[in-house]
């Protein structure tokens, strides 16, 4: 696994996340009470390689950053959030509209309160507000929403090229479901026994439980959007 210091994120948009992912996962990891060692040896990586990844010395691949969020019952685009830096001021809360059931309200009011910084006054997100994080093996994924959605990840992705969802050849496996369209490039989406060519135009949509790789096996980047709807995990 690489362990190269942290790039701005080629070509992409300028607001990052990645800086902030070693952090996030530390205080998940600390909060569930697991220990470093004990952590390292259930993903069956190295203890020094969780200790860079929490520090931001190391970057995770597709592979290993969806076995992370897996074992720390987390989702992936709660890795996108800002923190309180990037934002500035907290905005005051929008009055949620009157509903017969002040229940929901109540739910609305309590999750922007939760999620405050990460809370948005727009829906829109423009190219260069896009947050990044830039992994392993030559991947970049880029979140198209403006804040976390904890049952799915709607994100423009990019390849570089022979970039990969893992650095060596073995296929992953998660909870969920995946579509993609493919913008430039040609990506290789093996799925179990079957492989298939994806080029500008072409869509995909599969179970993520099918053990799967996605690799760039042309000679220009990838870019694509891509969709995962996944499982929330209980008292997530």
């Amino acid at each position: 696994m690489s362990t190269s210091e942290a790039a701005t994120p080629r070509a992409l948009g300028e607001r990052v996340a990645t800086d902030s992912v070693g952090t996030r996962l530390r205080a998940r990891r600390e909060e569930r009470g697991v220990s470093l060692r004990q952590f390292a040896r259930e993903l069956d990586v190295s203890a020094s390689f969780i200790s860079q990844l929490e520090t931001g010395k190391a970057r995770p691949s597709v592979a290993t950053l969806y076995s992370i969020c897996a074992a720390l019952e987390m989702s992936i685009d709660e890795l996108f959030a800002a923190t309180p830096t990037d934002v500035g001021p907290t905005p005051s809360p929008v009055a949620a509209p009157a509903v017969s059931s002040g229940g929901v309200r109540d739910v609305l009011l309590r999750s922007w309160a939760e999620a405050g910084e990460d809370r948005q006054t727009s829906p829109l997100v423009s190219r260069e507000s896009r947050r990044s994080l830039v992994l392993d093996s030559g991947v970049t994924w880029q979140r198209l929403t403006a804040s976390n959605h904890p049952t799915s990840d709607f994100m423009f992705v990019r390849y570089d090229v022979g970039g990969s969802s893992t650095s060596d050849e073995r296929l992953i496996r998660h909870a969920g479901t995946e579509y993609g369209y493919v913008i430039s490039g040609v990506l290789e989406v093996t799925l179990g026994f079957e492989t298939h060519r994806m080029t500008a135009g072409d869509s995909i949509s599969f179970n993520s439980e099918m053990p799967h790789r996605l690799v760039n096996v042309g000679d220009v980047p990838v870019e694509a959007i891509w969709f995962d709807l996944h499982e929330v995990h209980a008292g997530h």
